[in-house]
């Protein structure tokens, strides 16, 4: 199985008391294009992996390959083939894909487990990912490059390391399954001891959606850390506090951190129906990639993203604001170094500063309050140094 982790700090390992910490937040599919409300997501995690890695062993999880058997994904490849037929994707847009995704959405209807099944079985046993996927993923790692963000892999094979059946027996072993199959029915995740719904994670004819999918990533990862995050949009917070519960019944302490989405003119636009349009992440870049360098860029959109825009989704989109925060980002690193005497200080002097933003009962450093930091007027942090080590 492959795990994505930061290269450990020297001396670090099993005896030296160095902690190890999984982020996992929720994965986007590459069916269309990326949102501000993704790259809100994407930015705070990228800011807590980064910071985070000063302190403790952090893995960041992220796999598409885990979510490729979902009926969102697979459905959407057999409707491409179904009705497109096999068409080269290589010089498509990032929209022109998701104009598909949403005409699949709006005329594809349920597939049959038995359309389906071919696509799990490509991606499981061989690793295949379809070639408007591939198309996709080309797309976002030119966007992550251009935002100064982690690549965790969108372009590698990162199977889950437990297959279903194998997930539903280690769920079944901490008393959370209740498997109807034998009677022809779902299977559902059970924590109703908890005062927790039932949940169905298997469907009666086979199909797992992608609370089914997390469950076979995380299960077996879990016990091997110290304490697990699990980041996520808000409307998901009933089946992230099923995984919570589960996940803590493994070993690990586990944190939810769930976060808005990011309104355009008052609305939560949905993807589903193409209300990205004029509002990606490609739009974005192509609106101020041009006028300001990549620190600068990096730094203003996370001032922007996790400082003004908060955990929360009351303030919609505002290029003005935005543009504040790259202005502000450049006079931030016009300060330039503090001035420590030697790297070793200028290392200590940031680590100081990431563990300040560490709660009393967790690891992870809060992207909120570190970026919000930078703004503090009367607060004494060392700007140059943590943007090169965190933001940018």
């Amino acid at each position: 199985m492959s795990l994505l982790t930061t290269e450990p700090a020297a001396g670090a390992g099993p005896g030296t008391g160095r902690r190890r910490v999984l982020l996992a937040p929720v994965t986007v599919t590459p069916c269309k294009p990326l949102t501000h409300s993704h790259l809100k997501g994407l930015l705070w995690t990228d800011v807590m992996y980064r910071a985070t890695s000063h302190l403790a062993d952090v893995t960041y999880r992220y796999s598409h390959t885990t979510y490729d058997c979902t009926e969102q994904t697979a459905g959407f490849w057999e409707y491409l083939d179904r009705v497109q037929g096999d068409i080269d994707y290589s010089g498509l847009s990032e929209n022109a894909i998701g104009e598909l995704y949403v005409r699949y959405r709006a005329e594809g209807g349920p597939v049959t487990p038995d359309a389906l099944r071919p696509y799990r079985e490509a991606v499981e046993h061989h690793g295949w990912t379809h070639p408007a996927a591939v198309r996709i993923l080309e797309h976002w790692t030119s966007q992550y490059a251009a935002l100064g963000l982690h690549d965790p892999g969108l372009d590698r094979h990162q199977p889950p390391a437990f297959g279903l059946d194998q997930a539903l027996t280690r769920l079944d072993g901490l008393g959370f399954c209740l498997d109807l199959r034998p009677d022809g029915g779902p299977v559902y995740l059970d924590a109703t001891r908890y005062g927790m719904p039932l949940r169905q994670i298997v469907s009666a004819d086979g199909q797992p959606n992608y609370l089914a999918c997390a469950l076979r990533e995380l299960l077996p990862l879990a016990p091997e850390y110290d304490e697990v995050v699990l980041l996520f949009d808000q409307d998901l917070d009933p089946d992230y506090q099923l995984l919570q519960r589960v996940l803590s019944s493994a070993g690990p302490d586990v944190h939810r951190v769930a976060l808005g989405r990011v309104p355009i003119d008052g609305r939560i636009r949905s993807s589903r129906h193409g209300e990205w349009r004029g509002h990606t992440v490609a739009d974005l870049i192509d609106g101020i990639a041009t006028e300001h360098d990549r620190a600068v860029t990096s730094l203003g959109v996370r001032l922007y993203f996790i400082a003004t825009l908060g955990p929360g989704q009351r303030q919609s989109f505002r290029d003005d604001l935005l543009r504040g925060c790259l202005d502000r980002a450049r006079r931030l690193l016009d300060r330039g170094p503090a001035g420590y005497g030697t790297p070793a200080e200028a290392a200590a002097a940031v680590a100081d500063a990431l563990a300040g933003h560490r709660g009393r009962d967790h690891l992870h450093v809060d992207p909120y309050r570190l970026t919000s930091g930078l703004l503090a007027r009367r607060r004494r942090v060392p700007v140059s140094e943590l943007a090169t080590a965190v933001f940018t």
